[in-house]
């Protein structure tokens, strides 16, 4: 059955989870501008719009769509939330809520009306280029995009689904590339600055000068015990690891070129990455940057999409434009890193020499080409097609979104390998409830 809902819809929202408040109350007020500053990438906050009807390792933005169709949404960018148990898709006229398991369209916003603010003028338009959940919750951050924007593309709006209306907005001098959402915080990605702001009051807590960051790198982690983000550095290559529970700044040196693609896990111990030549995936322990286990995706370049790791840190996706979804065995021993050890002053002991020690006899007289690790399972898509990818919450499943609107789920053999069997294939454009 077809369902789509207006903007005064009153259909329910997924439940939170029972740790987060779904009735925190949002901030009346926000900070005023710097006025001291002459960088053309300070953020200005401004008070939210309140209209009666004003306008969530993996996620991806869409290359350049033709024109628009009123008829048919275009999508314009896709991402998982925090548990991957839901995602987000940013289409040219609004923005869509799925559930992946049972696959159903909770929530349709589209065609919302216009806003205006004290310090712009009135926007017309409805593409949402950017959509990030926050969990389950009422929240999400909303940025405009497509050929005819709903907002601005230097605004983050955050919108409240309970209320049906923006309580808050970020304003920069220049374009948003991404935004990166946990409980206590606000990410949000500029070409060359990464800020941190406290949620839900707004306030502004780290700024961060990074390389030339175009596709919006950044990643933080979920858990409260600990608050961890991950950024490009200032050198090609070099991810910048923050931990702000113990205040320390860790830079690691993961690729020769420009980085593609980042990863980390929810409790922010592990983080993969991948250069911009596509054929090498690095994982890295976050709190002293040594190497962990190098993975190979193939030979030729490829662009890499998404990375994602499985809940408990033994498995890696991985998608490209080569078309295959590759599945890593990660070896690592992760329950010696664990969250005592980790967090505990000396660090945790050195685990590589397990995973990547099984071809050191012939180190040095073969190519590193051949003492590579490869993938364990695969899928195979059409190739070109953007894709992300993450573990499904069925035992050794992946759920695969693609820009054409489609949804895989997949189950791999953790012991036999190979080629992966396909469990669902739909099209979640097709706006039915239940799938």
């Amino acid at each position: 059955m077809t369902s789509t809902l207006s903007p005064a819809s009153t259909s329910p929202w997924p439940l939170p989870p029972s740790n987060f408040d779904p009735h925190m109350a949002p901030p009346s007020t926000l900070d005023s501008p710097d006025q001291s500053s002459s960088d053309d990438q300070t953020p200005h906050h401004s008070p939210s719009a309140v209209a009666p009807f004003p306008v969530a390792d993996t996620r991806m933005n869409a290359s350049p769509q033709p024109k628009e169709s009123v008829l048919t949404p275009s999508l314009l960018y896709l991402s998982f939330n925090q548990d991957e148990g839901c995602f987000a898709a940013g289409t040219n006229t609004g923005f869509r809520i799925y559930n992946c398991d049972p696959l159903i369209e909770t929530n349709i916003r589209e065609k919302l009306p216009p806003i205006s603010t004290p310090n712009s003028a009135t926007v017309s338009g409805s593409g949402i280029g950017i959509v990030q959940m926050l969990f389950r919750s009422n929240y999400l951050a909303l940025v405009g995009g497509g050929q005819n924007p709903q907002y601005p593309l230097n605004k983050v709006m955050l919108w409240d689904d309970h209320t049906m209306r923006c309580f808050g907005e970020l304003s920069f001098r220049s374009e948003v590339k991404s935004v990166r959402f946990r409980r206590d915080c606000v990410v949000v990605v500029l070409l060359q600055k990464v800020y941190v702001y406290e949620f839900p009051s707004l306030t502004r807590g780290h700024e961060i000068e990074t390389v030339e960051n175009p596709r919006g790198l950044c990643e933080v982690s979920q858990t409260s015990a600990s608050r961890v983000l991950v950024c490009p550095g200032l050198q090609k290559g070099q991810v910048r690891v923050e931990h702000y529970s113990s205040k320390r700044t860790k830079y690691i040196a993961a690729h020769d070129s420009s980085l593609a693609c980042l990863a980390l896990t929810n409790d922010g111990r592990f983080l993969a990455t991948a250069s911009n030549k596509g054929t090498l995936i690095r994982i890295h322990n976050t709190l002293d940057g040594s190497l962990l286990q190098e993975v190979r995706r193939g030979a030729d370049r490829a662009e890499i999409y998404s990375i994602a790791f499985s809940s408990n840190a033994r498995w890696l996706a991985v998608s490209s434009d080569k078309g295959t979804i590759h599945v890593f065995n990660l070896k690592f021993d992760s329950g010696s890193l664990g969250s005592e050890r980790y967090y505990g002053a000396s660090g945790p002991k050195n685990s590589t020499s397990s995973a990547v020690s099984h071809f050191s006899f012939i180190k040095g007289v073969l190519p590193k080409y051949f003492s590579s690790e490869w993938s364990v399972a695969q899928f195979r898509l059409p190739e070109g097609l953007r894709s992300i990818v993450a573990f499904g919450h069925r035992k050794n499943t992946v759920v695969i979104l693609s820009m054409d609107g489609s949804f895989y789920r997949c189950q791999f053999n953790p012991v036999v390998g190979g080629e992966m069997t396909l469990l669902e294939h739909h099209n979640f454009l097709k706006s039915k409830h239940s799938f």
